[in-house]
């Protein structure tokens, strides 16, 4: 259990810690001091970078989660809750990479920079509110034991 515990902290750590770097910190600077051929390469060089590490912590938050609500017997209800919300961030990541990194990828290859603007944008909105989700999950898995 310690080591699922261990797991699955460092995860939602990796994960929720360098959307929130990425938003509140380095999406800001790129936006003011990058001309947009710039900032898209950025981007996609960042998103190349931070993706893998994305889908490692997906896949350990999937399974430490997954073992420690049937180590649980009958969850907490804030326990499913903490599950619900973690699944609809994986189904925003993916549909993140999946549909929008691709066609940001190849906007950036081809140097369609209008285009590849457009999905950023798109990106920058997932990403807000994948991580307003994080901080949200996070509340709920500190808080919800002292809650009863």
């Amino acid at each position: 259990m310690i080591f699922a515990r261990f797991f699955h902290v460092i995860s939602v750590v990796v994960w929720v810690g360098g959307m929130f770097f990425a938003y509140m910190a380095l999406r800001p600077v790129a936006a003011e001091r990058l001309e947009p051929p710039q900032r898209l390469r950025l981007w996609e060089g960042v998103f190349s970078k931070f993706f893998p590490w994305v889908w490692t912590a997906v896949a350990l938050i999937l399974f430490t989660g997954m073992a420690m609500l049937m180590m649980a017997g009958k969850p907490a209800m804030y326990m499913m809750l903490m599950a619900t919300t973690g699944i609809l961030m994986m189904l925003l990541f993916a549909h993140i990479y999946f549909a929008l990194f691709l066609k940001l990828k190849r906007a950036v290859a081809a140097e369609d920079w209008p285009v590849g603007g457009l999905v950023l944008g798109k990106i920058r909105k997932m990403v807000g509110l994948n991580l307003i989700l994080g901080l949200v999950t996070v509340t709920i898995a500190t808080l919800g034991p002292l809650l009863g």
